[in-house]
């Protein structure tokens, strides 16, 4: 068997499931099912019952030791959609004969309440067929002896498993990270609400778990998108430049021509040795050497999200991008990243 063959023998259909988490979930249902078989056996009342399991405590450990962050293991669904179930199940079975029509009817009703008293749990289903073949002869007491009994014990197995697994459980869902910045396009709880409800499904996750893991989706890929951009692919080629020796009247004049706020200066050999704008033109019968400073360049290669800073922070107009000799290339501009930004929000 070939090694690819071999890893796919364990392809997992949960969303972050690995062979690590299976192992454990496969020692703690071992270790909650004997757990619970072995204090419910203290109670039971028929020496031929030694286990007192009801089936669907097998279903249970599927959920409470394999996936115990889903809403569906947690202690409350787990105990009661359990008992309440069989409780259906059982009042079904003392209210008409036994037939496909009252299993029917008690599964349906079981999901029901179980959905109302926001306890659903999937083995439910199984405990009210339980309850329900349990029959009329059997005491109103079934639900809570020996099904609650079994839920309780089981739950706890789960708790004091999970304190070890490295797993929550009782799983309670960090709330999602907030930036320190939010930016505006970022979708909110209420475009979250609106998409699932525009589904028309249900998934298997909790709202705010699902919520954090598509605000760090979110980040990572605005993060990679924008450190993906190099200067490069924002610049804009043909730079309007002048050479040192202009007179100060045709820079003036160059600069309102193009309407650019910076113009660079470029000595003899093509390059860039400074940089002008009006606001230094100002200064009358000064030459350009003594008005100009210094121009703020970046090679192409240079990450664009690098720019950031020379905007926000030093209040540069304009970084000139430049080869290995110093000669322009091209431009970025603040108009240029609110261009990027433009296209992200579009």
């Amino acid at each position: 068997m070939s090694e690819s063959s071999r890893l796919k023998l364990f392809r997992p259909i949960l969303a972050g499931a690995n062979l690590r988490d299976r192992t454990l979930a496969c020692t703690g249902a071992l270790a909650g099912i004997a757990l619970t078989g072995l204090i419910c056996g203290f109670a039971a009342t028929d020496g031929q019952q030694a286990l007192w399991l009801v089936p669907p405590m097998g279903a249970s450990a599927v959920l409470l030791f394999a996936v115990p962050a889903s809403p569906m293991a947690q202690p409350w669904p787990a105990i009661g959609g359990n008992t309440l179930s069989a409780l259906v199940g059982l009042l079904v079975a003392h209210t008409m004969p036994l037939s496909a029509l009252s299993a029917g009817l008690a599964v349906g009703a079981a999901i029901g309440l179980m959905s109302l008293l926001r306890c659903l749990h999937p083995p439910g289903g199984a405990a009210a067929l339980v309850g329900l073949f349990a029959g009329a002869s059997s005491s109103y007491a079934f639900p809570l002896l020996p099904v609650g009994l079994n839920a309780v014990v089981l739950v706890a197995s789960a708790w004091i498993y999970h304190r070890f697994s490295g797993h929550s459980y009782p799983h309670v869902a960090a709330p999602p990270a907030k930036a320190k910045n939010e930016l505006p396009w970022t979708f909110s709880r209420t475009d979250l609400a609106a998409a699932l409800d525009r589904t028309g499904e249900t998934f298997d996750i909790d709202v705010n778990d699902l919520e954090r893991l598509l605000r760090e989706m979110e980040q990572k890929a605005l993060a990679r998108s924008y450190r993906d951009l190099t200067c490069a692919d924002i610049m804009h080629a043909g730079v309007v430049a002048a050479p040192l020796a202009m007179p100060l009247d045709e820079v003036r004049a160059l600069l309102v021509q193009h309407d650019v706020r910076r113009l660079p200066l470029l000595d003899d050999d093509g390059r860039i040795v400074g940089a002008i704008g009006l606001r230094e033109l100002a200064t009358p019968g000064e030459a350009l050497e003594v008005l100009m400073t210094a121009a703020v360049t970046a090679s192409p290669e240079t990450p664009a999200v690098g720019l950031l800073d020379r905007f926000a922070v030093d209040g540069a107009h304009a970084v000139f991008i430049v080869d290995a000799a110093g000669r322009p290339l091209g431009v970025v501009t603040e108009a240029d990243w609110l261009a990027v930004l433009r296209r992200g929000l579009a």
